[in-house]
């Protein structure tokens, strides 16, 4: 089985753009689609033909792409079976725990509500790579308009048991802000600050900072690390539940 091919690109003003290419099959997936000129030039950019479109929840910057996509290509639109309704052109639904094959590749879906009420990942579990979207970004998570800090809690779990070396790629480029905030929340952790001295010099680079590791958030992601002794203590939440923690956090996230 060959490695997937992977073309990162912006969208809109801080979308992520991404075609996932089996090279084996020709098969193209765009992973939601946030604005489809963005996505049809970057296919032609490399010669491919999207085949699919893996949505993982209704937000217009993640969808307002489908029907044109789908129009040119004929591709077909994979989404979360809790907000079908709201999917353009959607064909095929998907619920947690559920899977499926693209090419030789199994995408096992998860079902992460939180940022919104039926949001979905997909991992390609032999590439070792997950598509998170809104739900985890790099130092981040995404905001609460859909479900409670419980809820997205209880996601972050989810995804936080997958392997440390797994790639994820999410869905806007929030880092920086992101990097500052996290350090307001774990000032002494030494590994966060190496890390956002590095954010600081690639965003004035102009690079990107997708993908990120499922290790490197464990180790500096505020939002996977509410039972950290540490930062309950810097919040005075030593005896509160880890979902009470993580509310607190986002709270003041919204608010930074």
């Amino acid at each position: 089985m060959k490695s997937l091919d992977l073309d990162v690109f912006l969208c809109r003003t801080d979308n992520f753009g991404v075609l996932v290419h089996d090279p084996e099959t020709n098969l193209t997936a765009s992973i939601d689609a946030p604005d489809a000129d963005a996505v049809i030039k970057a296919a032609e950019r490399r010669g491919w033909t999207i085949t699919h479109i893996f949505t993982t929840h209704h937000h217009t910057d993640h969808v307002e792409g489908n029907l044109a996509l789908k129009e040119k290509y004929d591709c077909e639109i994979i989404g979360p079976i809790n907000e079908a309704v709201a999917i353009p052109g959607l064909d095929k639904t998907m619920a947690d725990g559920d899977s499926f094959e693209f090419g030789e590749h199994t995408v096992n879906v998860i079902e992460t509500p939180g940022h919104t009420a039926g949001h979905i990942c997909y991992h390609f579990v032999d590439d070792k790579v997950l598509f998170a979207a809104d739900t985890l970004f790099a130092l981040g998570c995404g905001r609460l308009f859909e479900r409670s800090a419980a809820d997205m809690w209880h996601s972050l779990q989810k995804l936080a048991v997958l392997p440390d070396e797994t790639a994820i790629y999410f869905g806007h480029e929030y880092t920086l802000s992101n990097a500052r905030f996290a350090l307001t929340i774990d000032p002494d952790n030494e590994r966060l600050k190496s890390r956002a001295a590095d954010i600081e010099a690639m965003r004035a680079e102009g690079k990107f900072t997708i993908p990120t590791t499922l290790a490197m958030e464990k180790e500096t992601n505020p939002f996977l690390r509410a039972a950290d002794p540490s930062i309950r203590r810097n919040l005075l939440m030593e005896s509160r539940t880890n979902e009470e923690v993580f509310a607190e956090i986002r709270k003041r996230k919204d608010n930074f």
